[in-house]
């Protein structure tokens, strides 16, 4: 199996962040920007990116406005966001603030992922960037219709309707 490498675009913020320094001893190429938003990683050939909130940066009030706003301009920015809250254990705050943020974004195109370690945080942004980069999005594509042929073919139910159909009145 090859190891797959990409462009990752950086907040400048995040230069020191031992996630980022994992991505970068793994070899992908890291461009660090401070056009994009705090914490943010942008993974831009597969179209996705990842707000990375640490414990200390986590608000003592889940409504804190600074901390809302921040989220709302990175998930109308990017189309497909993810917000990745780091805490080593999920205590009672931990979880609320992971709860407000759901209620807060319901409906939006935001999925929140408590993450617990640095290495989930590589494991996590890799795992969704690489599925949905658009080679792998067409594999999968395809994989899935082909699954859906051989579902449908070997179906009792698919058989049981198209004998019914042929014996029809017309």
């Amino acid at each position: 199996m090859t190891s797959w490498k990409t462009t990752v675009i950086v907040s400048t913020s995040l230069q020191n962040n031992d996630a980022v320094q994992m991505l970068m001893a793994q070899q992908h190429r890291l461009r660090f920007s401070d056009s994009v938003e705090l914490g943010a990683l942008v993974f831009p050939l597969s179209g996705t990116a990842f707000m990375l909130i640490s414990p200390e940066e986590f608000p003592e009030k889940a409504e804190n406005s600074e901390f809302i706003n921040r989220i709302e301009k990175f998930v109308q920015v990017h189309r497909n966001s993810f917000l990745l809250l780091q805490s080593p254990v999920y205590g009672r705050r931990e979880w609320e603030i992971v709860s407000a943020v759901q209620r807060r974004f319901f409906g939006s195109n935001l999925k929140v992922l408590p993450i617990h370690s640095n290495a989930d945080i590589v494991k996590a942004v890799l795992t969704i960037a690489e599925a949905t980069s658009k080679p792998q999005v067409d594999s999968i594509r395809n994989r899935m219709a082909l699954a859906r042929a051989r579902i449908i073919e070997s179906s009792p139910v698919w058989e049981l309707l198209g004998s019914m159909q042929l014996h029809q009145p017309k």
